[in-house]
């Protein structure tokens, strides 16, 4: 990327790095945060950063990825330089004792180099970082929505040196000559180690709350829309298991009814066979019987004859040696037999009948329980990935609330922390013994400043820009009788982006030292993402007049805006304007050049 004078602006879709290139510029600037990883970044392994002064001067700084100290080269270049140009080697760590490091480099390039800022209301002072300046003229997306004063970072501790930097800026005059009584060294190192505990502390626990969230400043509101957002959720999820638990349910009957039915149609045809089996031995014995009837009959009527065999006279014949040769008896149990076989013979065809009536009611109704088992099926189907959904969300709900919870612990602990800290640097609030004076900004410089924010709001045509005044008390500015931070985040980012604008202007004018440039990402939020009819400006001309007032700032200031929207045509056709088209076959994709998997 490369910048110019004026107003340069980067817009285009989402995810193309816009923002990335704010924290890049931070990061470049002495920020401690590492580089966001992502794929895109993979196989850099430094960043440059071009820097030149208002007298020509130029600077190219290179820094790792991973952090660490930097490398200052003479001259401008976009490409590492090689091992035979030399550089100069500054650490990252700012130090009052030493000149080798990026922030005094900075500071005396800015003519702020051996300013002193006030730490604590006790007056004892520490040396102005660059750190120090670069929260007030570096304002990413989160910053500028957040509901508390452009002068604070959300650490209570930070806001004595914050202001005083603020200070420093619209009047030109450090707090150097702030003097304290010097506290006794036992005592001194008691409190040395105490702070530091508790700093350690405070790091341990901010670190973990950027972990659960990126915008802590507003818990109790994400805690609220999470918990309305549940219980919407659960009643959703509460009426589509009632409904998913009645399809399986039925789904389950069905596939009972549909086992029992194939288990007893299986179990009919199983009996119908072996009745058939029975109902042909039943024949053959029917057979049987009726060859003994019949031939005992046949006997009877025969008579008394020779023998066929040996031809002996019947006087001879021995017909009671081997049974009693009652042959009416025997035709006349032949045919009881018969008669009961054939009484069995008339109940099993009965029970076929019974049982193959049993069948075909089976055959017919097995068909339309099988069809109603599939689409049950179907609709269970149907019904679970919705079901699963919102299972999923409602635990990533759960899980967010339980996260917001933390976070809100670990900030009431760090409130608490804080103020502990603060009293065990600064002393109860009832003693005078080292204290000074509280330091607010002069009144005549406060209500220049403000008079220099309502003339850019006016020029911005923001709505009912009159009668701004800087409030003391919460150290930021008052509109209209209402505070900033009191308005919706859409107009609080529009706002913000006019203190950090008014800070560059005063300073310009009142000829008192200033970076030279304010970096703002997402400042026109509401022309994008109003948050009601009081925040939405999208039926204003307020952008284009925000565009118009930048687009004249003389070539000693310089402004960067990130944005989504684009900007008007005017300011399109400007060539420090670049967009991200996020289209790998038109323009240019983003910040850094198209993934291969994108093509």
């Amino acid at each position: 990327m490369t910048f110019g004078a004026g107003l340069n602006v980067i817009f285009g879709a989402s995810d193309t790095g816009k923002s990335f290139v704010v924290e890049a510029i931070d990061f470049m600037l002495g920020g401690k945060s590492a580089l966001r990883d992502f794929p895109e970044r993979i196989g850099y392994d430094s960043v440059l950063l071009g820097l030149e002064t208002l007298d020509g001067d130029c600077y190219t700084l290179q820094r790792s990825v991973e952090g660490g100290g930097f490398r200052v080269f003479d001259g401008l270049y976009i490409e590492p330089p090689s091992a035979d140009i030399s550089a100069r080697v500054l650490a990252d760590q700012h130090s009052e004792k030493s000149s080798d490091n990026l922030s005094t480099f900075l500071l005396e390039r800015c003519g702020l180099a051996g300013k002193r800022v006030r730490r604590n209301k006790g007056g004892v002072t520490n040396s102005l970082s660059f750190r120090n300046l670069a929260r007030l003229v570096i304002v990413d997306e989160n910053d500028i929505i957040a509901k508390r004063s452009p002068l604070s970072d959300g650490n209570p501790t930070a806001d004595t040196p914050n202001f005083a930097t603020f200070k420093l800026l619209l009047t030109g005059v450090d707090d150097s000559a702030l003097t304290v009584k010097d506290p006794k060294s036992a005592e001194a190192q008691s409190f040395e180690a105490q702070l530091g505990l508790l700093d350690q502390l405070l790091g341990d626990y901010r670190k973990r709350i950027r972990e659960l969230t990126d915008d802590p400043d507003n818990l109790s509101d994400q805690l609220e829309r999470i918990e309305t957002s549940l219980a919407q959720h659960a009643g959703q999820l509460g009426a589509t298991e009632v409904s998913y638990r009645q399809i399986v349910d039925r789904r389950r009957e069905l596939r009972k009814k549909l086992e029992e039915g194939r288990d007893r149609r299986a179990e009919i045809a199983s009996l119908i066979e072996r009745f058939e089996l029975l109902d042909r031995h039943y024949l053959s014995d029917l057979d049987r019987l009726r060859c003994i009837q019949e031939g005992g009959t046949l006997f009877a009527i025969l008579g008394r004859g020779a023998c066929p065999l040996c031809g002996s006279d019947p006087t001879h014949h021995r017909l009671h040696e081997d049974c009693d040769a009652n042959v009416e008896m025997v035709v006349a149990a032949a045919s009881g037999e018969i008669a009961k076989i054939e009484l069995l013979r008339r109940e099993l065809t009965e029970t076929v009948v019974g049982l193959r009536r049993e069948a075909n009611s089976f055959d017919r109704r097995l068909p339309g329980v099988e069809e109603e088992l599939r689409s049950v099926a179907s609709e269970a189907e149907r019904v679970a990935n919705p079901l699963a959904r919102l299972r999923s969300t409602y635990g990533q709900f759960a899980d967010k609330r339980g996260e917001v919870r933390e976070a809100l612990s670990l900030l009431q602990i760090i409130r608490d922390i804080e103020h502990r800290r603060n009293v065990l640097e600064n002393g109860p609030a009832d003693s005078t013994e080292s204290a000074v004076a509280d330091g607010d900004l002069p009144s005549a410089v406060a209500e220049e400043f403000a008079q220099r924010i309502e003339s850019i709001l006016s020029a911005w045509h923001f709505p009912q820009a009159q009668r701004v005044y800087f409030d003391s008390k919460s150290r930021d500015i008052v509109i209209a009788g209402k505070h900033r931070t009191a308005r919706g985040k859409g107009l609080r980012a529009i706002t913000h982006a006019a203190f950090s604008i008014g800070i560059l202007e005063h300073c310009r004018i009142r000829g008192t030292q200033h970076p030279g440039f304010v970096v703002l990402d997402s400042p026109l939020l509401a022309y994008r993402e109003p948050e009601g009819a009081e925040d939405d400006l999208r039926g204003t001309d307020l952008k284009d007049q925000f565009y118009a007032y930048l687009a004249a700032l003389a070539d000693d200031r310089q402004v960067l805006i990130v944005e989504n929207s684009n900007p008007p045509t005017a300011i399109e056709a400007r060539h420090q304007v670049t967009f991200f088209s996020a289209n790998p076959h038109s323009g240019r994709y983003g910040f850094f050049p198209v993934a291969p998997s994108v093509e």
